[in-house]
């Protein structure tokens, strides 16, 4: 990957509907040449796929938390993924380091439907702890890169 699919990538990061004509003129090359890069990067598995990014909120999914999960005995990543996967609200886990072994994000429309979340991750017989830490505002949210010629995010 050079210089000029990183500038794409973040060409498409900032917004996924511009033309291949637009994304041209920002990089210096011609629609079709903007094309092949883009299906080579589709193919390479750099980029995965196209999304509309929501305001949540404006769904009604007012309420956010984070909540570190610690399971008791050894269970594996795959096995942890089997157990979030069905709950909706659970809109990204990470496996982490320290005390826990996923940090969980939730998004929900109220409290009650948090709790009812947070519950249907205890019932799975495994955890040991969970610990909820709810978010208050957002102060910053980047997309997955932003800038990706610069090598920071953002």
């Amino acid at each position: 990957m050079d210089e000029i699919d990183r500038h794409i990538v973040s060409c498409l990061v900032k917004q996924a509907r511009s033309s291949f004509r637009e994304i041209g003129l920002e990089v210096g090359l011609s629609a079709p040449a903007v094309k092949r890069r883009v299906d080579r990067l589709q193919d390479e598995g750099v980029i995965t796929g196209f999304t509309a990014q929501i305001d949540p909120a404006q769904l009604g999914w007012t309420t956010q938390a984070f909540v570190s999960v610690t399971y008791s005995g050894n269970i594996t990543p795959a096995r942890i993924r089997q157990i979030l996967t069905p709950i909706p609200e659970v809109v990204a886990a990470y496996t982490v380091s320290g005390d826990a072994d996923v940090l969980v994000h939730l998004r929900a429309a109220d409290m009650a439907q948090f709790e009812q979340a947070l519950e249907q991750i205890r019932a799975s017989g495994a955890v040991a702890r969970t610990e909820s830490t709810i978010v208050l505002s957002s102060l910053l949210d980047r997309p997955t890169i932003g800038n990706a010629g610069s090598g920071r995010v953002g």
